[in-house]
């Protein structure tokens, strides 16, 4: 029983670092041109709330800084 219990628990364990579902490259214009969209509108809004943020907390550092932005 405990045998079973210890592989369910690493079974488990072991999923949670498996990486997120793989999203398949769009196949039609439409498809592409609505990806290039939500990108620039998630970028957009990631802007818009960093310009928003302390510059100096942690949460700026991990949300809005990019490699090679000035410090």
């Amino acid at each position: 029983m405990r045998a079973l219990i210890s592989s369910l628990l690493a079974l488990a364990t072991a999923a949670c670092t498996f990486p997120a579902a793989y999203e398949p490259d769009p196949t039609s214009v439409y498809q592409w041109e609505r990806r290039q969209q939500e990108i620039t509108r998630r970028e957009a809004e990631r802007v818009r709330l960093c310009q928003m943020m302390n510059k100096d907390s942690e949460r700026y550092e991990r949300d809005c800084r990019r490699p090679g932005d000035p410090d």
